[in-house]
């Protein structure tokens, strides 16, 4: 799985990376077939810290029905949030994970969420996502570490809408 943001930062797993690298959305590739529909999930278990994960996860981009790997002809079903840790709760995971679905799904009563707001982000379970639509296991990961930088506040005041 490939993971590369415009600036040219790619997702290593396991390193660390900074909110200001990772605030636009990225390029995400993965061995697919063509015939076949894909889920892919960027989530927090860190949220609102290790210690404390009161949110986990926080889902930040979450796109179904993806037709043979192309992940903008997918549906999105929440848009892309970059990386914003609270001050002082040290790195935080965030995971990419891709799903094989057994045919295209009707996420019809899943709620839409923009990229201006946090609502509905938080207390997600991408493992219970996956057997509510019947993905299995994920085929597909990667993650990077980050933490608080001078980027947070900006992307707090876009959520705020």
């Amino acid at each position: 799985m490939q993971i590369q943001y415009s600036n040219g930062v790619s997702v290593q797993m396991g390193k660390e990376l900074t909110p200001t690298q990772v605030k636009d959305k990225p390029v995400v590739k993965f061995a697919a077939k063509e015939t076949e529909y894909y889920t892919l999930a960027m989530v927090d278990p860190d949220a609102p810290s290790r210690e404390n994960p009161k949110f986990r996860e926080w889902h930040h981009w979450l796109i179904g029905n993806i037709y043979g790997g192309d992940v903008n002809k997918g549906e999105v079903l929440s848009d892309y949030i970059g990386s914003g840790p609270p001050k002082g709760t040290g790195l935080h995971r965030y995971v990419f994970l891709v799903y094989k679905q057994p045919e295209k799904c009707d996420f019809s009563q899943v709620p839409k969420l923009p990229n201006n707001s946090g609502d509905k982000r938080g207390k997600f379970s991408i493992n219970k996502f996956a057997q509510q639509f019947k993905l299995g296991p994920p085929i597909a990961g990667n993650f990077y570490l980050a933490k608080y930088d001078d980027y947070v506040p900006k992307l707090y005041a876009k959520l705020k809408g």
